[in-house]
């Protein structure tokens, strides 16, 4: 059996799903370098324990905290006897520490990437950048904007390998998308009083950009219903609603699980995601997994990658709210049927089961 070791950040839940999965076929050991306890702007319901497919390792004599944290624990674990050595990221000091001392022993090593924008930046954050990028021998990217991004930095493009990202298993995804009597009865089992609804999840920060979503809803029929899901609003959100007279029909709810977000899912009839930037945003993900056309902005990956204009959804500029309204409406008054079920096509490939396989057909093409 092949053995795997995985350098990432924390237990993030898709992430514990994947290795899961990946151990059923591997060794599997992960090592993290932040602690759950750092992590303040996620509601400890957010993480999952897993199943014990894998061996967790929590590296120790961490000095700082989140992104900023460096392990010089990760030394010990970086031995030639893996069949792979996966880095999830390049930016972190642990990561940054980690590649420099493989490249000194002249250790092969991949680096994984979840997604990527290209960013103006100055001279010497660009070579940087370039020159952290360019230290493994391999590269694992979830699509081709993210290849594009790191062959942008100096990746040679005949080792980098596509992989599909995602959070979902198979049975995951919807066979078909909900009939309208389904969502009915749904919205009534959610009190949920609109004709129509229209679901966001994320974070309540400035990067998701629902604070745009807000100024477009002004330009919205009464009988939708805005539902933006995940965490505390805050004072900034709750109060531009009132300024734009929207509380009767935008509704923040905050953290939801899982099941809980899929009965959201179930019952809305267009997801939104109105970032400003997402190196990917599985949230696209698991909307079109329940069947969803998805309305995104042109800075978010997985739209990028998954959403075509007019056939599952549409992306949008960031920053443009008009835009945002136009295009929410032109899907309410679409076939949203027939553009869930193609949403629901074109995410068949994305599923934690291929994932894996893909991470072991690369283990195998290399021994």
């Amino acid at each position: 059996m092949k053995r795997i070791l995985f350098l990432t950040n924390y237990a993030s839940p898709y992430r514990v799903r994947f290795f899961d999965e990946l151990g059923k076929s591997a060794q599997v050991t992960v090592l993290y370098s932040d602690r759950r306890g750092t992590l303040s702007h996620r509601d400890e319901k957010w993480f999952e324990e897993g199943e014990g497919g894998f061996r967790a390792v929590q590296l120790g004599g961490a000095i700082g905290k989140g992104r900023r944290t460096l392990c010089f624990s990760v030394l010990r674990w970086l031995k030639r006897d893996y069949d792979a050595i996966i880095v999830a990221g390049y930016s972190s000091p642990t990561a940054i520490l980690a590649m420099l001392w493989m490249c000194l022993l002249r250790i092969a090593f991949y680096m994984e990437i979840d997604g990527g924008l290209i960013r103006e930046s100055s001279g010497l954050r660009y070579q940087i950048k370039r020159f952290l990028v360019r230290l493994p021998s391999g590269w694992l990217s979830t699509g081709k904007y993210p290849t594009h991004f790191l062959t942008h930095y100096g990746a040679d493009p005949k080792r980098v390998v596509e992989y599909p990202f995602s959070s979902l298993f198979d049975r995951d995804i919807l066979t078909s998308v909900p009939t309208k009597e389904e969502k009915q009865a749904l919205r009534r089992e959610l009190d949920i009083p609109e004709t129509r609804v229209i679901l966001a999840v994320g974070q309540f920060i400035y990067r998701k950009g629902f604070d745009i979503l807000l100024h477009a809803a002004k330009e919205l029929p009464e009988d939708v219903g805005i539902y933006i899901v995940g965490g505390e609003a805050g004072e900034r959100y709750t109060n531009l609603r009132q300024e734009l007279g929207l509380e009767k029909n935008v509704h923040f709810w905050g953290f939801r699980t899982r099941q809980e977000l899929a009965e959201l899912y179930r019952a809305a009839d267009v997801f939104c995601l109105p970032t400003r930037e997402d190196i990917w945003g599985l949230v696209v993900n698991e909307a079109m997994a329940f069947g969803l056309p998805v309305v995104t902005t042109d800075q978010c990956v997985a739209g990028m990658e998954l959403v075509e204009d007019g056939v599952n959804g549409y992306l949008v500029p960031i920053e443009d709210p008009d835009a945002l309204s136009e295009r929410l409406n032109q899907v309410l008054s679409s076939d949203m049927e027939a553009m869930g079920r193609e949403s629901l096509r074109r995410i068949q490939g994305y599923t934690i089961e291929k994932m894996a396989q893909a991470h072991l057909a690369l283990v195998e093409e290399r021994k």
